[in-house]
């Protein structure tokens, strides 16, 4: 999130000095960008690319420090996946899809593609190599393009900018998120490979321990003009929004601050923008015949989404669709209940977060309180299915109805109820979506969200960057509860309409023969599991140094989970 509004104090002669001369020598580095042909941009990827392998460590230290995780605290390990590893992923994404464009190729030449409900091409787009495969035994994801996109038409857009390198796209800014670190980094990539646009990068203030590391890691860009990078609060915000030499501006953050961005009258504003606002993601459990290891499996799931980064997540699952009617519904709550209280205590470090807790207990005075009093589950809606909390506060509303009944019901709800179009979840045994058929695939085409993760968390999404991340399509400026346009997309698809993130419903042994297969036990971002901080850098120092045999003492590593 950010605090940027147009509002703000005006700002020193020094500060508007500093910015208008970053500008400046954008404006200079469009040209320069512009001149660079496909090899000269991947060479600087990959540039960066080592640069970020040799930053890695600090970043994630840094990262787990600023929100008070120790050395050894459990969950340091998602500032690992959520930082570097992000980043490094999306770098060598990205330089996959220059290579296919540089050979003449479409950025999907044999990539499967597939069909889904009403006439949508469905791209497969992870995993496409064996280090995925391994590395997420039993996760993929799917773009589903627009109705009426054919798969021919999918190959012959992809590319987006990068089609046509020479042509100028300009300044961006990108007002940079506060929670997640490998969000502005991000963000910044998209521009320059996606548009074509350089990038001028100001940091969340939540991040200013992290500006060293961004300038070493962007340093390649940094150096040929393509991004610059400053720091401040909302005043800078302000006024680099209203700067005359910006052509477009991206923000993560909160609707609030976009529409403070866009203005009103004299003081709208002038240019294009893109948006990730976040917003109320459902969890609809589809009720089923769960063993007692799946009822607890699959709380433990839910507690995650909910908890990871305590809670600080624009992807953060906040309320659950149970069926009222389901015959295990108190068993699972009871499951839930536990698992929520028992995962490890952490700081709820973002700025106002007491101010949101705080409000919690004024709305729902009979909320059920656990570690410290710093986590929430409230029964029932109201405020909680419109306000998105940016906290550890868990809803949990049931729903009338059983099998087909209550999907299409939650899907209703979902749709219609919650605040937001980024993400929604469901959590479905094999036997049941088996039975449901082509009637489960409809409920999800239904679903109005740019992410939807089938037994898994739509966050998975975010972290995959063949994947696509942003709002269902259809938000303007004036009406934009989860935002415009998308982002990551490392094989720069064109006309998209949501991904879709599918995952194992149990894990490695028992999903042996039962549905969807994985290798892998409790995933390492669960917030219960006990390796999951070392395995989680394990992952990234992989991904850094291709080191097969350290791999394997991760891998051993993920099976004391």
């Amino acid at each position: 999130m950010t605090t940027t509004s147009p509002a703000t104090a005006p700002l020193s002669d020094d500060t508007r000095a500093a910015l208008d001369a970053a500008i400046a020598r954008l404006r200079v580095g469009a040209d320069a960008w512009a001149a660079k042909t496909l090899t000269e941009r991947r060479a600087l990827l990959l540039k960066v690319r080592a640069a970020v392998g040799v930053v890695a460590a600090d970043w994630a230290n840094i990262a787990a420090a600023g929100k008070g995780l120790s050395a050894d605290h459990p969950l340091r390990g998602e500032e690992w996946l959520a930082g570097p590893y992000a980043a490094l992923v999306a770098l060598d994404a990205y330089a996959d899809t220059l290579q296919a464009l540089i050979e003449g190729r479409s950025p999907i030449d044999g990539v499967r593609t597939g069909t889904a409900p009403g006439g949508r091409t469905v791209v497969h787009t992870s995993p496409l190599n064996p280090i995925d495969a391994l590395l997420l035994s039993g996760y993929t994801t799917e773009v589903w393009l627009q109705p009426g996109v054919t798969p021919q038409n999918a190959r012959d857009a992809a590319g987006l900018a990068a089609r046509h390198p020479s042509t100028r796209g300009g300044v961006g800014l990108v007002l940079g998120a506060g929670n997640v670190t490998s969000i502005p980094f991000l963000d910044v990539l998209y521009e320059l490979i996606a548009f074509g646009r350089v990038a001028l990068l100001k940091v969340n203030p939540t991040q200013d321990a992290l500006v060293p590391v961004f300038t070493r890691a962007l340093a390649p860009l940094v150096t040929v003009g393509a991004v610059q990078i400053v720091r401040g609060g909302g005043e800078v915000g302000a006024y680099l929004t209203r700067h005359p030499d910006i052509d477009h501006i991206h923000i993560t953050g909160s609707e609030a601050t976009f529409r403070a961005i866009v203005g009103s009258g004299e003081d709208r504003l002038a240019v294009p923008i893109t948006a990730e606002l976040g917003g109320v993601s459902p969890i609809i459990v589809v009720p089923g015949r769960w063993s007692r290891a799946d009822l607890r499996f699959q709380a433990e799931h839910i507690a995650t989404m909910r908890l990871q980064n305590s809670g600080h997540n624009c992807i953060a699952g906040q309320v659950v669709l149970l069926s009222r009617d389901w015959p295990q519904r108190e068993d699972f709550e009871r499951e839930l209940r536990a698992a929520y209280a028992r995962a490890p205590r952490r700081p709820v470090w973002y700025p106002h977060s007491d101010a949101r807790l705080g409000a919690v207990r004024e709305a729902y005075p009979d909320a059920e309180w656990s570690s410290g009093e710093t986590r929430a589950i409230v029964t029932g809606g109201g405020d909680v299915e419109t306000t998105e909390y940016f906290a550890p506060v868990l809803g949990i509303l049931p729903l009338g109805g059983d099998g087909e009944g209550f999907l299409d019901a939650a899907v209703e709800h979902a749709n219609s109820r919650l605040t937001g179009t980024l993400g929604a979840n469901i959590l479905v045994d094999p036997e049941t979506q088996h039975r449901l058929g082509t009637r489960f695939e409809e409920a999800v085409a239904r679903l109005r969200y740019g992410t939807v993760a089938v037994n898994s968390w739509t966050a998975f999404g975010f972290l995959t960057p063949t994947a696509t991340w942003g709002a269902y399509p259809g938000g303007t400026v004036d009406d934009a509860p989860s935002g415009l346009g998308i982002v990551h997309n490392a094989l720069l698809l064109d006309d998209v309409e949501r991904t879709v993130v599918r995952g194992p419903f149990r894990p490695f042994p028992r999903a042996l023969g039962r549905g969807r297969f994985s290798v892998l036990p409790k995933p390492p971002w669960f917030v219960t599991a006990r390796t999951g901080a070392a395995v989680s850098e394990g992952f990234a120092r992989f991904r850094i140094d291709r080191h097969w045999g350290r791999l394997a003492v991760t891998l051993v590593r993920a099976f004391g989970a």
